[in-house]
């Protein structure tokens, strides 16, 4: 007889703080919950009961459990979550799921497509992918994500939690999740998140004495005045306060008719003695005795193979034919013992996980490992191939029957393989149990595996700490030539972390274990992760020469394809493209195209994307046209490659930037700057916090560009290669704006300086275009300066090609040949087309040497410059472009509007348009002489606006003004 209880006695508490965390995310507050507590104290029933609570609410229910059968399987309890919603309500349609797909296709299989290679996403970017499933699935009510068991969960699972607890604060999600008190990443991750204030965590205690009583009554239908006092001390004594064991102790005294109801009462037969079972292993153990032979032995022989089992393995195991298997299955679910897992139609489950323990505690050692053996024999010889979870399972069934050896050669393959398909927390795990159990002579190959694990899985201090203890191996040898490559996985992934010392130290360490003739493939890779590390700021190596790195990178790219080894050939044409661009950009595509080529025909998908990615920039930066990038973007998005989708958009917002389309680039930006700090992908963060600070410093906004650029220092862009673009992109050409051409010209030289000390092949610094233009306005740069720049293969981009036509057209001019100046300036202006503020800037650049030595149409340039930039709110260039007419003899109307840009409060105190200009000005502090020279007004002009403004606005002085202005002052539109 069973005996359960139909409420749930004794977490009030906790059933108070579920229902007020629905109230929340009803509200759009998000919340994280822990349940935990010891096997059978009441955990599932609590998610139980916010289940039926969240559907009351409307709410979509997703859950899910970790299997405790041992084996490690990538995110086994977020699928059956999945699959418990999609199951009953189909998979969602919300067309902004689509990019999302292919990265939840491992999680949802009717999002997986016949055909596609598949990507392998990284675990911030499927979290990422979960993330926003449930934003949808909660928009309307809420949503409810339900875990049990964490603490039997991979270490993929518990990243994917972290990355939900810590980014559901403002979305409508709940997140519950319960896991026993063991030591391990579930745990670390629940004290982590209750320090950080991420989650709630609430941690259920024993019943006590009043609470078991009133559970015993719930369970019998009775008041908890009416157990006999002789049952209760029992109960009490031996469960704990535990529910679960209280009921099964129940049951037990229930069949063996000692508890029975008789007149009305519950009475106890006999009184409870030592030879009654004491413990629930004794308890389970006369319930076995009650069963047929046949389910007898089928139950210890399920229970062997964990809690969770599938038909399959124990038909396999067991020898039963197909009717007397369900036979006895389906007496065995009759008598409570097993139930069919709903996630799963091919497996059973114990109905509690201390049930399968206290069946296989109830054998004798010695026949609980003779059980084990022949179970893992059964297996391994059935015929039948051993994927991931069959070798964890052969694996545990050989450490049960004592083969410590045998479990270690199958759990390394597992973890192997593990690492293969991408799972790196995974590999980590099962190379970490297999590695204290491996024989001596295994031992190493393991520790050389688990060390790659941690590396690929972004642990790479511990990878060079394992790898720095592995015993040493005879040089020369296929001991040293295994081990010599993985120092150069280690070094790549050293190089991709842009670790230069530590990766440099694996380089040294492969090439003295491969000596002076390593195999050819090995020679490849290792060339081409030095080619990679001599790009690296700061790799402290010895100066290189370019063209015999590309012959090396080249030779290493042919020997990979020779050899078959297509991610190194597809690494090394990357470089290749990379080195190749100092040749030009038709060379640099053509390594591309060689690097598509072999990435489509090995089905190397992400690779494929990379080059396209590539082969986009190149296109944008040759024209300014970014049509090929959002075909790249696209492909990336096809695939579920956020990581890379993140880099493309990164590409995207600078396209956006130069081109003046501020819209398009700040929604990029909000899109994409914040998601890639959440997943961790520092160089496109990088890249779209500089993407930011640019747009501002193109717009005039120097206050907002200094903000952005203090983001990318602390992002680490200081220590990047995007050094020089922050300098000459984006701070030299705010400086334009503002005027200060010496500002310019010295971030110009300092991107410069910085380019001669370091490889670089990014250039839109300033060093190819607009450096060259303002050092011959300066009468510093002659023609052959220009051309020399004209010829490098930064020249020939769009961007900078319009600055070089400039400054051809102002040598022309000098010179005294207004038609060939004219022709450039014609160039120019078609060439200027996709870039409005750079071509109004070029404009207002060359008008004064123009005016100066007699050629083209100054006067005009001014004013359709000044029209612009007064549009555009930069009144700085906007003031000296009226200046140079005044000088020129021009008449200047006044723009009499600009009142609409005036704050409310300043416009009712009388302050001016021209008087705002000086007061927008005011937050940096500037003297008089700045504001002058910024405005193209003289020092006289700035005092009166300074006096009119301090008697408007009321304040006592220049130091108030100036911290009025930095707190209300609002930017141009």
């Amino acid at each position: 007889m069973r005996a359960t209880s139909p409420v749930i006695v004794g977490r009030d508490e906790e059933i108070v703080l579920l229902s007020s965390a629905l109230d929340a995310v009803q509200r759009r507050s998000g919340r994280a919950l822990f349940l935990v507590g010891e096997a059978g104290i009441g955990k599932s029933r609590l998610v139980g009961e916010c289940a039926y609570r969240a559907y009351g609410l409307g709410m979509p229910v997703l859950r899910g459990r970790a299997t405790s059968t041992g084996l490690v399987v990538p995110f086994r309890p977020l699928a059956e979550a999945l699959a418990s919603r999609f199951r009953a309500a189909g998979t969602p349609t919300d067309p902004e799921l689509a990019p999302y797909h292919p990265a939840l296709a491992r999680l949802v299989p009717e999002w997986r497509r016949a055909g596609s290679p598949g990507y392998p996403e990284t675990v911030v970017e499927l979290a990422e992918a979960l993330l926003r499933l449930l934003s949808v699935l909660g928009r309307e009510a809420g949503c409810a994500i339900l875990l049990e068991d964490l603490h039997d969960c991979d270490t993929e699972t518990v990243a994917v939690v972290e990355y939900v607890i810590d980014n559901l604060a403002d979305l409508p999600i709940l997140f519950l999740g319960t896991l026993r008190p063991e030591p391990g990443a579930a745990l670390d991750l629940v004290r982590s998140a209750e320090r950080r204030q991420a989650a709630t965590v609430r941690e259920l205690s024993p019943l006590d004495d009043a609470q078991v009583r009133a559970l015993t009554g719930a369970c019998l239908e009775a008041g908890p005045r009416e157990i006999p006092e002789a049952v209760h001390r029992r109960l009490a004594g031996r469960a704990a306060g535990n529910p679960y064991l209280l009921e099964v102790l129940l049951a037990d005294l229930l069949d063996t008719g000692r508890l029975r109801r008789a007149d009305g009462a519950w009475e106890a037969v006999e009184q409870p003695g030592d030879s009654i079972p004491s413990d629930i292993v004794r308890s389970w153990a006369r319930r076995l005795e009650r069963l047929d032979e046949p389910v007898r032995d089928l139950l210890l022989a399920s229970a062997t193979l964990g809690s969770q089992f599938s038909v399959t393995v124990l038909q396999t195991v067991t020898g039963f034919e197909d009717r007397a298997l369900f036979t006895h299955l389906r007496s065995a679910v009759e008598a409570g013992v097993i139930a069919p897992d709903g996630a799963a139609p091919d497996r059973y489950t114990f109905r509690h996980s201390l049930t399968a323990e206290a069946l296989i505690s109830s054998l004798a050692p010695a026949e609980r490992a003779s059980l084990a053996r022949r179970a893992a024999t059964a297996i391994e010889q059935s015929g039948e191939p051993l994927d991931e979870d069959g070798r964890q399972l052969v694996a545990s069934l050989q450490l049960a029957a004592g083969d410590r050896a045998g479990a270690a050669r199958q759990f390394a393959e597992a973890g192997r393989r593990m690492l293969a398909s991408g799972a790196h927390g995974s590999a980590v795990v099962l190379l970490e149990r297999a590695h204290p159990l491996a024989a001596e002579a295994d031992r190493a190959a393991v520790a050389e595996s688990l060390a790659v694990a941690r590396a690929e899985g972004g642990d790479l201090d511990g990878a060079l700490a394992l790898a720095d203890a592995l015993p040493p191996v005879p040089a020369r040898s296929e001991a040293a030539a295994r081990r010599g490559q993985i120092h150069i996985d280690l070094a790549w992934a050293a190089v991709m972390a842009e670790r230069t010392a530590e990766a440099a130290l694996q380089v040294e360490a492969a090439r003295v274990l491969l000596g002076p003739t390593p195999p050819p493939g090995r020679r490849a890779a290792l060339v081409v992760v030095d080619g990679y590390l001599a790009l690296l700021p700061g790799h402290g190596q010895p100066y290189r020469d370019p063209v015999e790195t590309e012959q090396a990178v080249q030779k290493a790219a042919e020997t990979a394809e020779a050899e078959g080894l297509p991610v190194v050939a597809c690494q090394a044409w990357q470089l290749l493209a990379l080195l190749r661009r100092e040749e030009g950009f038709d060379a640099a595509d053509a390594a591309l195209e060689r690097m598509l080529s072999i990435s489509t025909e090995h089905s190397l998908p992400v690779w494929r994307v990379e080059a396209l990615v590539r082969l986009g920039a190149n296109a944008f930066m040759r024209t300014g046209d970014a049509s090929r990038l959002l075909s790249a973007r696209a492909a990336a998005t096809d695939l579920g490659a956020l990581l890379l989708t993140r880099t493309v958009d990164g590409l995207l917002a600078m396209n956006a930037v130069l081109c003046a389309r501020w819209e398009e680039a700040q929604e990029i930006i909000d899109r994409s700057a914040e998601a890639s700090a959440r997943v961790g992908d520092l160089s496109a963060h990088r890249y779209l916090l500089l993407a930011g600070a640019t747009m501002a410093a193109h717009r005039g906004r120097r206050r907002d560009m200094d903000r952005a650029l203090a983001a990318f220092r602390r992002a680490g862009g200081e220590q990047s290669l995007l050094v020089p673009l922050r300098s000459g992109l984006c701070r030299a050409f705010g400086a334009l704006l503002e005027e200060d051409r010496e500002r310019a010209a010295a971030g110009l030289d300092e991107a410069l300086a910085w380019e001669l000390d370091h490889p670089s092949y990014y250039y839109l610094s300033g060093r190819y275009g607009l450096r060259p233009l303002l050092r011959v306005l300066a009468g510093q740069a002659d023609r052959a300066e220009l051309e020399e720049a004209r010829a490098a293969p930064g020249g020939c981009l769009a961007w900078n090609r319009q600055f070089l036509e400039l400054a051809d057209a102002v040598l022309l001019g000098r010179q005294g040949d207004p038609a060939g100046a004219a022709r450039m300036m014609a160039s120019f202006a078609r060439r200027s087309g996709p870039f409005p503020v750079a071509r109004h800037l070029g404009l207002r650049l060359v008008a004064d040497a123009a005016r100066e030595d007699g050629w083209g149409e100054p006067v005009a340039w001014l004013r359709t410059a000044e029209e612009f930039f007064y549009g555009a709110g930069v009144q700085p260039v906007s003031a000296a472009c009226r200046a140079a007419l005044r000088q020129a003899g021009e008449s200047v109307g006044q723009h009499r509007g600009g009142w609409d840009r005036i704050p409310s409060p300043l416009r009712t105190s009388g302050v001016t348009p021209r008087e705002y200009e000086v007061f927008v000005l005011l937050p940096e502090r500037p003297g008089n002489q700045q504001i002058a020279r910024r405005l193209s007004i003289s020092p006289r002009t700035v005092e009166k606006h300074m006096a009119s403004l301090l008697n408007k606005t009321g304040r006592a002085d220049r130091a108030a003004l100036c911290e009025f202005a930095a707190e209300c002052a609002t930017e141009p539109a």
